[in-house]
């Protein structure tokens, strides 16, 4: 088992249960998605670009993503959480899981392809 994995089924519920359901949907619509532990979290990554991370935190889920200003449908579900590039959807249960409104957001992020990081990572000095 990988250390995303684990992250996941080491969870409370309801967060792991909610966890799981993200990560089967993610999978679903990205089925050539890699989970990765990345700064202690999970992040799913498709052709070396990442495309979201998952982060259980205080009393809820969050499902971040980056290309917030990309996104013309569903912008009303997004939490900003004084966060400069990355908006996230958020869930305190798995019934408050939409699961139309998490493809159109994998979709968009595939069909951007870009990978955030070099958009929000200044270049460094020479």
């Amino acid at each position: 088992m990988n250390p995303a994995e684990e992250y996941i089924l080491k969870q409370a519920e309801p967060y792991k249960s909610i966890l799981l359901q993200l990560q089967a949907i993610v999978e679903a619509v990205v089925p050539d998605c890699e989970m990765l532990y990345k700064w202690r979290i999970p992040f799913f990554y498709s052709n070396g670009i990442p495309i979201c991370f998952l982060n259980q935190s205080k009393d809820y889920v969050d499902l971040a993503f980056w290309h917030f200003k990309h996104m013309e449908q569903y912008t009303e579900y997004f939490v900003d959480a004084k966060r400069k590039s990355i908006r996230s959807l958020r869930y305190k249960c798995v019934e408050d899981i939409n699961d139309e409104v998490v493809v159109y957001v994998l979709k968009k992020q595939l069909e951007i392809n870009t990978n955030p990081f070099k958009l929000i990572l200044k270049p460094k000095r020479k």
